[in-house]
């Protein structure tokens, strides 16, 4: 489940003033229930919306925007409310605040109109060009308010006490032409925003087209319902109220077609259903996924990597388990594995297992999965990658500690225990020179071996002599063959290391079973790969019925330097080792 963060708490926040508001004023006004009803059912859709967006984007302006129209909207509500339920013995400091939460309907007007449709749908200007009458507009907004805010009593009829804030004499016609020419810029911006949406709408295509083309009729049919209900000549209240319900429901609502069914800023909702009641299902996109999963990653183990992935994709689609399974029958699950899996999908070396969720899993949740599985597949190559790299280390490891025990350290002990009969018996010359050998024995030993852990011709002659110094001590014929530019570059620790010792695996395979009698390296530098070859003519052999431990090792090493290796090989034919990594400059 995402976690909560300060945005998110900031989001579900403004969204419960905004709610809270709009119930609490309609409540207070005392209007039929029908029309309580009708109201709160047309308010309530933009605080939700706006939550929606600011908690699954609270990077994106746009959900922002829509949390501050509705709270200009609920708050508006709430002062109406404490307005018209005013008595004679209502305390001024509360009038006041009715005053000024009731002012705040300009505002939302302003935004509704010209703010909400400009920057759909992506919480950006269409272009640089609309800087200027944004700017236009909110100074238009403010003068409305400041204009309402102030005016005389009579505009505030629905309360007995009036406006204690409003302002009488020459004052008033100054006040009222703040307000009204505020109101008329505002509606004239709204205008030109419309035309722009519908100029955008012919230039898009596909779903862009149809989200701008939802979003301008929306404004059409919000600025039409202003107009009809400022200068229609029906005086019923219902009717009028009628007339102006499309300043309430409009925009909210080709806002939410453009969320739920075109994915409005890729959020998608999908709908979960039940005997009895409907929940809405807010997912994880894939980014947020692997933005959450990214800092345990790095630092994880394979197998917790594991672990982690299964977790994620349960807790991402909210199915009872998750299961991640590599190629080598490797299993992780998370959750209670009960039953059969209800959906499985490939996932690089292995592949992702879901069990059943309550209402079932939904075409949303397939694709979901399948996304996933493309990053999930890398981190489980990556894991296995990691596994086998630290079993070849293991086995180095081993390798080099018997060759210690069983080589050099019994050549020792033997010198030790000669060296102290010498000095017993006095030590005569033939038994001096016997253990001048051995120490020379030893130390062609310790040379041999230090050269199978990294040679130090490698470290400063590079990688062109120390494959010659190795070929050079061979018991069969060798050539060494070097690109110019190859033996005069040097190249990092890692890649200088990683073919130097496929080289001698290579080498190694052709002495104890190629029967070759001739052997020949390669080094070249083309295309930005640095590759080694060796090939023998020996006996060669089926590369599907033969096990290459050492050799998978080195591939899997030089795989973690981007590259690869290649073994080709017939009965008859010899063998040839290819292996190569990129050289950059």
């Amino acid at each position: 489940m995402l976690s909560p963060t300060p945005t998110r708490v900031l989001a579900a926040s403004m969204a419960a003033v905004a709610i809270l508001g709009i119930v609490t004023g309609t409540v207070l006004e005392g209007s039929p229930p029908l029309a309580q009803l009708t109201f709160v059912a047309l308010g309530l859709p933009l605080p939700a919306l706006g939550w929606l967006v600011a908690h699954r984007r609270p990077d994106n302006l746009y959900g922002w925007l829509l949390l501050a129209t509705a709270d200009c909207l609920g708050l508006g509500a709430l002062g109406v409310g404490l307005l018209v339920s005013a008595g004679a013995g209502r305390p001024m400091p509360t009038l006041v605040l009715a005053v000024l939460l009731s002012s705040l309907f300009a505002p939302f007007y302003g935004l509704s109109w010209v703010f909400v449709p400009l920057f759909f749908p992506d919480g950006r200007l269409p272009s640089r060009r609309w800087r200027v009458a944004a700017w236009i507009a909110g100074v238009a907004i403010a003068a409305h308010w400041l204009g309402v805010l102030l005016f005389p009593e009579d505009v505030y009829v629905i309360s007995p006490l009036g406006n204690p804030l409003g302002v009488t004499g020459p004052g008033a016609l100054v006040v009222a032409g703040l307000a009204g020419l505020g109101q008329l810029t505002v509606f004239g911006t709204a205008l030109a925003v419309l035309g722009s949406l519908a100029a955008r709408t012919r230039r898009a295509s596909g779903p862009e087209r149809r989200r701008l083309g939802w979003m301008a009729a929306g404004l059409a049919v919000t600025l039409g319902g202003f107009l009809l209900g400022t200068f229609s000549i029906i005086t019923e209240s219902t009717a009028t109220g009628v007339l102006v319900m499309p300043l309430l429901g409009a925009l909210p609502a080709v806002i939410g077609v453009a969320v739920f069914r075109h994915n409005l800023l890729d959020i998608r909702v999908g709908v979960r259903g039940s005997r009895f009641f409907l929940v809405f299902d807010l997912r994880p996109t894939v980014d947020e996924l692997l933005s959450e999963l990214a800092p345990g990653l790095e630092e994880a183990e394979p197998g917790e990597l594991l672990e982690r992935l299964a977790e994620a994709v349960r807790a991402g689609l909210d199915v009872r388990w998750a299961a991640v399974t590599l190629a080598d029958g490797t299993r992780v699950v998370a959750g209670a594995e009960e039953g059969e899996p209800e959906l499985t999908v490939p996932a690089g070396q292995g592949h992702i297992a879901c069990g059943p969720r309550d209402g079932g899993l939904t075409r949303d949740d397939r694709r979901l999965l399948r996304a996933l599985a493309v990053p999930v597949g890398l981190a489980i190559q990556s894991a296995g990658l990691a596994a086998r790299l630290v079993n070849a280390q293991e086995a180095e490891r081993r390798r080099i500690e018997r060759n210690i025990h069983d080589g050099v350290q019994q050549e020792v002990v033997a010198l030790i225990a000669g060296l102290e009969l010498a000095r017993a018996t006095g030590g005569d010359a033939e038994t001096l020179t016997l253990l001048r050998d051995q120490a020379r024995q030893t130390l062609d030993d310790l040379r041999e071996l230090a050269a199978g852990i990294h040679p130090s011709v490698l470290s400063q002659g590079g990688l062109a002599e120390a494959l010659e110094e190795r070929c050079s001590r061979l018991p069969v014929p060798s050539t060494v063959r070097v690109d110019p530019e190859s033996r005069v570059r040097r190249f990092p620790d890692e890649v200088e290391g990683a073919l130097y010792f496929t080289v001698s695996e290579a080498l190694a395979n052709t002495l104890k079973h190629a029967r070759a009698s001739t052997v020949d390296v390669r080094l070249t530098l083309s295309g930005g790969r640095l590759g080694v070859t060796v090939a023998d003519d020996g006996e060669g052999f089926d590369p599907g019925t033969v096990t290459r431990r050492g050799l998978v090792a080195l591939a899997d090493r030089l795989a973690a330097l981007g590259g690869g290796l290649d073994v080709a090989s017939a009965k008859g034919e010899g063998t040839r080792v290819q292996a190569w990594v990129p050289a950059h400059d």
